[in-house]
């Protein structure tokens, strides 16, 4: 059998235009490409292929992935069917036995850990009367119970021992707890104590939904605002994006991304059927963050924002994304909105108005600087060009860098 994670590992390496391009003369019509069905040996292009996501035929109606287009084409079986595409696109594929296909992965005892972790949170949140400063926080924020459920958002009460207690009856010793960052000890201190105390958490999955860290907010006064889960075997905040799990499948969809700031935007766009969103665990995205979205799709809108600091972020985030050959959207919403405020006021519906006079990021850039008069003379000019060259260079596609450059 083959694991999991290297079927998905193929999925997101494998071209299937170019694997289907082998059997079906293809050409491109707007975002897909068309041509005669294979299955029924039409003659007209019914047959519909898209770069992210899969194939469909008008006519006949079969439909289906990369896998399922090399099973039927092919005649093989789902394993054969895996190699076969691995080996197109220079993804390794070992089968391995069942017997250790049973063995545990090494991340599992994390993955059993964090899962009970996000339950406990879960209940307290809703059950346990220390919760009720938080759950007032959420009808602030006009977020249903329903759709705090959905993701699975919970609270860290402030009596430090019960989550350790709960773990330990559980069978999780304070060693592990300590391993997983549930559990820290400070400098000086030999007694651990919680990472997470009187927070809105909200539980952070891998793609395969499994929950691998957490992220807390402070729910009154105190420092920091968010904190996340510490670096760990299933956890690199640098590779994570929040959402991803549920956004994966609207991504390809789409043919497009929603890259926001926080938790909050993120759930209020999915919850309202804008399903291509993510946010990065910080304020910019990073190079592992950025090549990991370029697995899904090659069209980025960035929606940070619009004061100094979430414009430093916007334009850091952008040059990151264009130097993975992606093209990079900038949505601009009225003053004082964020993507959070503004679906909840104005819908779904509003939103995608916004997203359709999203302009490049360099168009943005230049609006920000002919706004601040400084194309003017040629002094403020050179210090102009000093801010827009960073977004030429970062271009890695050369038609996008020339356009730029004109």
């Amino acid at each position: 059998m083959i694991p999991d994670d290297v079927v998905e590992q193929v999925r997101e390496h494998a071209d299937i235009v170019e694997i289907v391009g082998e059997h079906v003369k293809l050409k491109r019509v707007g975002t897909s490409f068309r041509g005669p069905c294979p299955f029924h040996q039409g003659k007209g292009p019914n047959f519909s292929v898209t770069a992210k996501g899969g194939f469909h035929c008008f006519v006949c109606h079969e439909k289906g992935d990369v896998f399922t287009f090399v099973q039927k084409r092919l005649g093989l079986d789902f394993v054969e069917a895996v190699k076969y595409v691995g080996g197109k696109s220079g993804v390794e594929v070992r089968e391995v036995s069942l017997a250790r296909a049973e063995e545990k992965d090494p991340r599992e005892p994390f993955w059993e850990i964090n899962g009970a972790a996000a339950e406990f949170f879960r209940v307290r949140l809703w059950d346990d009367e220390a919760g009720g400063p938080a759950r007032d926080y959420l009808k602030q924020r006009a977020l249903a119970r329903e759709t705090a459920e959905r993701f699975g958002l919970g609270f860290a009460p402030r009596h430090g021992a019960a989550l350790r207690e709960h773990l330990r009856a559980l069978g999780f010793e304070d060693a592990r707890q300590l391993e997983a960052g549930l559990l820290v000890v400070r400098d000086g201190e030999t007694e651990p104590r919680p990472r997470f105390r009187n927070r809105l958490m909200f539980p952070i999955l891998d793609v395969q939904g499994r929950v691998i860290a957490f992220g807390g907010r402070v729910i009154g006064p105190g420092e920091p605002k968010y904190l996340n889960s510490p670096e760990s075997p299933t956890f690199s905040k640098s590779a994570t994006l929040y959402g991803l799990n549920w956004a994966k499948g609207a991504i390809r969809r789409d043919e497009r991304v929603l890259v926001v700031e926080g938790y909050f935007d993120c759930i209020r766009l999915i919850e309202s059927g804008i399903e291509s969103t993510v946010a990065p665990l910080g304020t910019a995205l990073t190079e592992r963050q950025a090549e990991l979205l370029r697995k899904y799709t090659s069209a980025a809108f960035l929606l940070y924002d619009s004061d100094q600091a979430g414009l430093k972020a916007t334009f850091r985030t952008g040059d990151v994304l264009l130097s993975r050959g992606m093209k990079v959207h900038v949505v601009t919403l009225p003053d004082g909105e964020d993507p959070d405020t503004y679906v909840r006021a104005h819908g779904r519906d509003r939103m995608e108005g916004q997203l359709s006079a999203a302009v490049d990021i360099f168009e943005r850039k230049l609006q920000i600087l002919q706004r601040g008069g400084w194309f003017s003379d040629l002094r403020r000019k050179r210090v102009a060009l000093d801010h827009l060259m960073p977004t030429v260079r970062a271009a890695t596609d050369p038609i996008t860098r020339g356009l730029y450059l004109s």
